[in-house]
């Protein structure tokens, strides 16, 4: 963080007032009275309705599709195959996803057709009569499987694919998407030198994000431009993707996020938005579609299903010294959906994050296969790394005999430390994070008898360094603070935000700011939600927009109130301002977790009474909303934990709704506790930190080390069923891991 930015962060308005105080939501009426636009419900006059004709084989060679039944449908103005689009296909990094199969497809879902009719009803009747004709491949549904030898290449173009983010990494084999390693120290003779070595291996289940609205996407034509409407959280990254896709100049492409029904990272890709520019081009009328909710399981992104081997040496202290990992992404039937250049979950190479690790390799892969494609979810990739990591440390706390809480103490990253990737932490929380759970938690007194008490702990970084984000600011008429933005609304409060900052900083009351939303052609470049850079970035470019008013004001009236300032503005003309804000990496995140559960040792039923979360989350902003934030992730967290599993067979989801595949609801939910940590500040504005991503970690850890203080077994793979928990209570001795 520059000098600058150190004193913006922290420097309030005189009053202080603001921040104080509960928030009331920007967009709250419009929610709550159903006046608020969603993408469903936009309509234009002559709009058509598209359906897909989809692949019942999770992998098959295409050999002929006949499109004359479904023509001749009464309403159907037009059908559109692979053959109409090649080459191009979609992605956010990698764009290896065909924007309809034209030659093979590749999973169970994958588009062949697009049919346009005046009715879905009508689409979807000739979709029914497209026939398709299929030579039948082998499929691959492991990772394992789609590098042994002799396996079939899935991607045999893949050489040939857009790559949007530099130079794709070299790959070992060409059914790898992405695979990483990382070393430091003299791995090898550290371990030699351990006093004690431990090694487990961990399994976690593919589990979807569960956001209630499915994806949808209108588009229409406005003069030679094409008008994109989407659930899509980075309008601005959908514009470059598409334009690049399909080969149409970026500023002929608007797209705009209307309110977005929930995310938990899902919505920050999309694949409908391609097909429908085509056919709005082809038909010359405005089109929509509105995803299933079973195709969006069956044929979207799901969180990575992995499996963690993990060896770590400790000396004769119980310190670590030493610490290896093995990993292993079922990528799916294409990268599209990763948003990053590693082409894995982002958190891939981060094990043990938060602990002192002099010496560390890892090796990491993410591999196709013929199964639901694995993309961003709510913290890419770290809810698995802590299951597995903090899974491990508490298996080796208790070999030794070491109180949990404290081995984890005695090993954690302090200021000046080398963390899992090579690097020194120039901030650490640890200490009063661990303080406080041992505080909340009662921590030396042990549960009641029947139960068992498990914790975890860890970081999220702040956000990559070099993200950037800009927002104009004017004075109206009526001397309102105008505030426009790119930031679309995944219903976090990122307006609410905005405002409560501008309105701390220049001491003005919340209703003379006004945050409006803009699409890609009238707002300022940003890059969307997305790695709980709201707050940090966002926030830093509305601080950096207030400062920049703030100096144009005084410069019109020198030493008057602001509210004066305001009303000479309002009579002087434009006045308009950006504010501008460059993120730089290096801060963290810490949290600590303790969950309670009492295990039915009957049926091997799990039920967690009790927990604590604590969260070091410097200055909050939005008090409303990051208790929001960290209950409800930590609610998803309990979800995984416990009973989310997206099933497949053989590239077959065989729980392909929410009647299947099942999800916490309110009696599920037990008493959560939320602690702040609030005195160490970050690099946000008024020294906020991130917190979004923070609770959905920590959970699935602190249940299996509960489970097993409550019965003696360890149960090491997710999610953590009755049915795991009796089978190895009744196989396996007290005190044993299964």
């Amino acid at each position: 963080m520059t000098d600058h930015q150190k004193r913006a962060s922290h420097t309030r308005s005189e009053e202080g007032l603001v921040l104080d105080q509960p928030e009331y939501r920007i967009e709250g009426r419009a929610k709550v009275t159903g006046s608020a636009t969603y993408t469903a419900d936009v309509r234009r006059e002559g709009m058509l309705d598209v359906s897909y004709a989809r692949s019942m084989y999770p992998h098959a060679r295409i050999i002929s599709v006949d499109t004359a039944a479904a023509r001749a449908m009464p309403g159907v103005h037009t059908v559109l195959l692979g053959s109409d689009v090649r080459p191009f296909c979609l992605g956010r990094t990698l764009q290896d996803w065909p924007v309809l199969a034209w030659d093979r497809v590749r999973l169970v879902g994958d588009r062949i057709a697009a049919v346009a009719a005046d009715t879905l009803a009508e689409a979807e009747a000739a979709c029914d009569m497209i026939a398709v004709e299929y030579e039948e491949l082998p499929g691959i549904f492991s990772p394992e499987a789609a590098i042994a030898p002799g396996a079939p290449v899935l991607h045999p173009d893949s050489d040939g694919y857009r790559f949007l983010r530099g130079i794709r990494h070299p790959r070992s084999h060409p059914n790898m998407q992405g695979e990483g390693n990382h070393e430091h120290g003299d791995v090898e003779a550290t371990f030699a030198s351990a006093s004690q070595v431990f090694e487990h291996t961990f399994d976690v289940a593919r589990t979807i994000h569960g956001h209630l609205e499915p994806h949808v996407s209108a588009v229409w034509m406005e003069g030679d431009r094409f008008h994109v409407c989407s659930t899509n959280k980075s309008p601005f990254r959908l514009r470059d993707q598409l334009a690049a896709a399909l080969e149409i100049p970026a500023e002929r492409i608007v797209v705009d996020s209307e309110y977005i029904g929930g995310d938990f990272g899902g919505k920050g890709f999309s694949i409908d938005e391609y097909v429908l520019i085509i056919l709005a081009r082809t038909t010359g009328r405005p089109v929509r579609y509105v995803t299933r909710y079973a195709d969006d399981i069956r044929a979207g992104n799901t969180r990575h299903a992995a499996r963690f081997r993990m060896r770590t040496g400790v000396d004769a202290r119980g310190r670590i010294v030493a610490h290896s990992a093995n990993i292993v992404y079922d990528g799916g039937a294409y990268a599209a959906g990763k948003g990053n250049p590693a082409l894995m979950p982002a958190g891939g190479l981060s094990t043990l994050v938060g602990y002192h690790l002099p010496a560390v390799r890892v090796d990491a892969m993410c591999a196709y296969t013929n199964n639901v494609p694995g993309g961003n979810a709510r913290a890419p990739g770290q809810p698995q790394m802590s299951f597995a990591s903090e899974s491990h440390v508490d298996l080796i706390a208790r070999s030794l005999g070491t109180d949990p809480l404290e081995f984890r103490r005695m090993n954690a990253i302090q200021i000046g430390d080398i963390d899992c990737n090579g690097e020194r932490w120039g901030d650490s929380t640890f200490s009063a994070v661990l303080d406080l759970l041992h505080h909340e938690t009662h921590w030396d007194r042990p549960p009641r008898a029947g139960r068992g008490r498990g914790m975890s702990l860890g970081a999220r970084s702040s956000p990559e360094g070099g993200l950037t984000s800009d927002l104009m600011i004017s004075v109206s008429a009526e001397a309102q603070i105008q505030v426009l933005t790119g930031v679309a609304d995944q219903g976090g409060g990122a307006h609410t935000m905005m405002q409560r900052v501008i309105a701390e900083r220049l001491g003005v009351p919340l209703d003379q700011i006004e945050v409006r939303k803009g699409a890609t052609d009238v707002a300022l470049f940003d890059l969307g939600a997305g790695g709980s850079r709201l707050t940090p970035v966002a926030g830093g470019a509305a601080l950096a927009g207030a400062d920049a008013l703030s100096e144009r004001l005084e410069l019109l009236a020198p030493g008057r109130p602001v509210l004066a300032q305001l009303e000479l503005a309002a009579r002087s003309g434009d006045i308009r301002v950006k504010g501008h804000f460059e993120h730089e990496a290096g801060l963290h995140c810490t949290y600590a977790c303790s969950v309670e559960v009492e295990v039915d040792r009957q049926t091997g039923q799990v039920s967690v009474v009790d927990c604590v979360f604590v969260a070091d989350v410097g200055t909050v902003i939005n008090p409303l909303a990051l208790r929001g934030q960290l209950v409800g992730g930590f609610v998803s967290g309990l979800g995984q934990a416990l009973m989310e599993e997206l099933n497949v067979d053989e590239g077959f989801v065989t729980t392909p709704n929410l009647g299947d595949y099942k999800m916490p609801a309110m009696p599920d939910i037990p008493p959560i506790r939320i602690v702040l940590l609030t005195e160490h500040p970050g690099g946000g504005p008024f020294g906020a930190k991130s917190a979004g991503e923070l609770a959905n970690v920590a959970v699935a850890p602190a249940v299996a080390n509960a489970v097993h203080d409550a019965v003696g077994v360890r149960i090491t793979s997710l999610p953590i069923t009755a049915e795991k928990v009796f089978a190895a209570m009744t196989a396996t001795e007290p005190g044993t891991a299964n």
